[in-house]
């Protein structure tokens, strides 16, 4: 027996999807690939004293930003509650905190490409540049949304499953006070109906 309802569309694999994963594949490849390769050109023991070491200082940089950015939100929360409002005073040396643990967390990952990056992350200039390129992407993203997106995807939903079942029923207010109360909302109401 059919319907007059379409079936329903398996929605497109978005690139990100599909890159990403791909993306991660290869960068493990060419991380286990760069440490055999090391470790055959030198000692094993050398290969595991610089990951180790790649352990240590990533472990300190995350601690590291990490206090800085408790001191920062420490200093801003102090300055709300005695009524300062100079916004400059508390936003300075807050800047690069969450670049400055991912760089942390990059040392931490074992392997020469990821402590390479997390190196890089941490010289000020190529996090600025970091900083200024997420920026730009995150406000590109949100020009290009659409506004009124929400309620519009509800709305997609709906259409999409149209034979989801709704069940009819009526609010009963028993707060006791008749202020709010409507004349039509006094009696019984009939049921909705198409």
């Amino acid at each position: 027996m059919t319907t007059g309802t379409p079936p329903p569309t398996v929605p497109k694999r978005s690139r990100a999807r599909t890159l990403v994963p791909l993306g991660i594949a290869a960068w493990l490849i060419l991380e286990i690939w760069l440490l055999t390769v090391v470790a055959g050109a030198s000692s094993g023991l050398l290969v595991l004293l610089l990951l180790i070491g790649g352990l240590l200082l990533g472990g300190y940089v995350i601690k590291r930003a990490g206090r800085r950015a408790f001191r920062n939100l420490t200093e801003t929360v102090r300055q709300q509650q005695s009524g300062e409002t100079d916004p400059a005073a508390g936003s300075g040396g807050g800047e690069g905190n969450a670049l400055i643990m991912l760089a942390g967390l990059l040392l931490i990952i074992p392997g020469f490409l990821s402590d390479a990056a997390g190196l890089l992350l941490l010289l000020p200039p190529v996090r600025t540049s970091a900083a200024r390129l997420f920026e730009r992407s995150i406000d590109k993203r949100i020009r290009a949304a659409v506004p009124g997106g929400f309620g519009e995807g509800f709305q997609q939903a709906r259409i999409r499953y149209p034979d989801g079942k709704v069940v009819q029923g009526e609010v009963v207010r028993d707060d006791g006070s008749g202020s709010h109360a409507r004349p039509d909302d006094l009696g019984p109401r009939p049921p909705l109906t198409r």
